[in-house]
């Protein structure tokens, strides 16, 4: 099997187990590049975004601080938390997509949780 289908079988699976629990909590879905990461809120019942935030922000780019790292991660992880406070959002499940629950990402989970998402 290709590098890519693995990938994308592997992220498939993760969605179809988070689906399974979510219990109609909006879904926390995190991108990572090797420059940058992104995070959103998605409320997968109304198909919409609630929420969003990233390293290619303006506050982001103008403290020219590298978006690949996990000190910007947990800043990324931050934001969202205090972006979704504002949507009136606390609880959400945790999208990880194919990525491993390590550096980068578990960076920004636990920001998250910090800033009073539970999840």
């Amino acid at each position: 099997m290709a590098s890519k289908e693995t990938t994308q079988r592997r992220a498939a699976r993760v969605r179809r187990q988070l689906k399974a629990v979510a219990n109609g909590r909006p879904r926390l879905s995190v991108h990572r590049t090797s420059k940058n990461i992104y995070v959103q809120l998605i409320d997968d019942a109304q198909g919409r975004t609630l929420a969003a935030a990233s390293t290619l922000e303006k506050s982001f780019r103008d403290s020219k601080k590298t978006g690949a790292d996990t000190a910007a991660a947990a800043e990324v992880g931050k934001l969202i938390a205090e972006r979704a406070a504002k949507a009136g959002v606390k609880e959400v499940v945790f999208d990880r997509g194919a990525y491993i629950y390590h550096g980068r990402i578990k960076a920004l989970a636990d920001a998250a949780r910090e800033g009073g998402l539970s999840f």
